[in-house]
């Protein structure tokens, strides 16, 4: 019987380190599993993902949405279906080939406002490629959208992301009851990133949500962001390295 891929999505409220920790993840897994194929997928509009890992996309899945209604506008039949036909194969024209991890971007839609249609877009293009790699780390947009609409409904493994904050709790906790009836997860827990101390976890609600780990406020991961330098380059006994080395092991994928 032919094996699934793993397909690790990473949500939470926005502003708690979702980006930073995705991109640790594929590190971690890059490490793991050099003779693996990984794919990380940054679903999020507001493109983090690829400065993180050092990425520079110069096509994303919106760009290619975009040329099929066009297409599809300008009233040329056959340009249209040639577009179409072309759509899934495109897919892979936007994958970034880096040193053991492939990268795709969803992008930034120029009009304002709802992104249902690139997530709809985003769902079609998972379902398609996700059998041609071992492991795919997708880094969601903040909050339940991409889950409400079933994005990640072929995800295996949800690791939700909150800091200590009560309205971070409460987003988590909101996405995993929506999960539960749209998403076919194996597995979920949560992370609780930028911790001042490890007594904060006792005066916080987490519902029914298994707790992978915590990590501290991690110094050399603020470093990262300020210079805009690659997570991938951090050392591996700094905090947020370790702190999501044990979550991965606890979720079964390390």
């Amino acid at each position: 019987m032919e094996k699934k891929p793993i397909v690790l999505a990473v949500a939470g409220k926005g502003g708690v380190g979702k980006t930073s920790l995705a991109a640790v993840m594929v590190k971690l897994l890059v490490e793991a599993y050099p003779d693996k194929k990984i794919l990380a997928i940054d679903a999020d509009p507001a493109v983090g993902l690829s400065t993180a890992l050092g990425v520079e996309p110069t096509l994303t899945l919106d760009d290619i949405r975009k040329e099929a209604v066009e297409a599809a506008e300008s009233g040329d039949t056959k340009a249209t279906v040639e577009v179409l036909g072309e759509a899934r194969y495109r897919i892979f024209d936007c994958m970034v080939e880096m040193d053991g991890f492939s990268f795709i971007a969803i992008g930034r839609p120029e009009a304002a406002g709802c992104y249902c249609k690139i997530n709809t877009y985003l769902k079609e293009v998972i379902a398609s490629i996700s059998d041609n790699f071992d492991y795919i780390v997708i880094d969601g947009e903040a909050g339940i959208e991409q889950i409400n609409r079933r994005v990640m409904e072929k995800v295996t493994h949800l690791m939700l992301i909150t800091d200590s904050s009560k309205k971070g709790c409460g987003v988590i906790k909101t996405i995993k009851n929506v999960a539960d009836d749209l998403v076919m997860y194996d597995k979920i827990g949560v992370v609780v990133n930028r911790v001042p101390s490890e007594e904060v976890l006792e005066y916080m609600d987490l519902g029914d949500i298994p707790l992978l780990g915590w990590i501290p406020a991690d110094a050399n991961l603020t470093e990262c962001d300020l210079k805009g330098t690659s997570v991938l380059d951090i050392a591996d006994d700094t905090a947020i390295v370790t702190g999501l080395r044990a979550a991965l092991n606890k979720l079964g994928i390390l």
